[in-house]
Order: C-alpha cells, then sequence, then structure tokens
C-alpha cells in the first residue's frame, strides 16, 4: 500500500468480524511499528495483546471511567492491545535528570508515534483499530497484570472490520494547518 494512501483511507474502526487476528499478522505490525522513531532510540513502547475474554470483559466493565461507547467497542473487539511504555527512559539523561523542558512527556509522544505506526500497518494488513484514550490507567495496569517500570498509555481495539468503512470525517485545508516563516 502506497504511504499517503493508506495514510488517508485509514480509519477508526468500531464495529468488527469475530475472528481474532492470527498472531503471526501481530507480529508483523508489531515488527513494523518498531520503526517508529523514538527519543534517543530508546523504543520504550511495547504491546500486551488481550484475547482473554475475562480479562476484556473486565476492562470493559471496569476501568473505561464509565464511558460505554469505549465499553461497547472493547466488548465487541476481537482483541484489545494495551500500549504500554517503559517509564523513566524517553526523555531521560542516564543520569535520570530530564534533557528538556517536556521533561517526561516525551514517554507519551514516543508512544503516540508507536501507536500511529501500529495502527498504520494494520491498516495495510487489513486489519481494523480505534485508538481508546478514555481509561483508568491503573484499573487497566492491574487488569493486565503489567510488568513493573511500565505504564499504559493507549488502548487499542483491534479485528477485521465489519461492514463498509466509516466515512472521511472533515478535515482541515493545508492552509489552516501550516505557516511560513
Amino acid at each position: 500500500m502506497e504511504t499517503i494512501k493508506c495514510i488517508t483511507e485509514r480509519r477508526s474502526i468500531r464495529k468488527f468480524r469475530g475472528e481474532k487476528v492470527g498472531r503471526d499478522v501481530i507480529k508483523t505490525i508489531v515488527s513494523a511499528a518498531a520503526f517508529a522513531p523514538s527519543w534517543k532510540n530508546t523504543q520504550i513502547t511495547r504491546y500486551i495483546v488481550v484475547e482473554n475474554e475475562n480479562v476484556k470483559k473486565k476492562i470493559a466493565e471496569e476501568c473505561v471511567l464509565g464511558f460505554t461507547f469505549n465499553a461497547k467497542t472493547i466488548a465487541g473487539a476481537p482483541q484489545l492491545v494495551a500500549v504500554t511504555y517503559v517509564a523513566g527512559r524517553s526523555g531521560f539523561e542516564k543520569d535520570g535528570s530530564y534533557s528538556t523542558s517536556k521533561e517526561d512527556r516525551w514517554e507519551h509522544f514516543d508512544a503516540g508515534i508507536a501507536t500511529q505506526t501500529f495502527c498504520l500497518a494494520a491498516c495495510e494488513k487489513g486489519v481494523g483499530t480505534v485508538i481508546l484514550g478514555i481509561f483508568d490507567e491503573e484499573k487497566v495496569a492491574r487488569a493486565i497484570s503489567l510488568p513493573e517500570g511500565q505504564k499504559v498509555a493507549a488502548l487499542i481495539a483491534m479485528g477485521y472490520p465489519e461492514g463498509e468503512s466509516p466515512a472521511v470525517p472533515r478535515r482541515k485545508e493545508a492552509e489552516e494547518l501550516v505557516s511560513f516563516i
């Protein structure tokens, strides 16, 4: 798939067929996402694929801060990916001090780049995704038994899309988004 075409045609998918994405396909997607740039090549982003229905149900029912739209999306997704990151590396010097005034916010920046790269790679493989941001980080961490030293950045509902791709939402024109000095 051409890069620009993938970027412009990828949609947030919230309705999925019942079949799970194969582990080899997921590994291919993660291998592509591993090429996302990161602070000083720290590569802090990790992916935990939730296939266990009980864990997925717990997250949908107890971890989305009462946001029923996300609960429904998670419940209907064959798999849920917890995008996590190794804390204390991105944006830090070896002595633990911050490298810039952005302090530890580079962690979320790097996880965000990797998350979008994951979703674009998934799209290329015919896998639908939607990035979910409304959740209780601590509850999700407990539900997935998150390893010590990692934090949850985002959730991605994932599966093969059901039905037609959603319409393109209105996008701002380049003239609204760019300036030259």
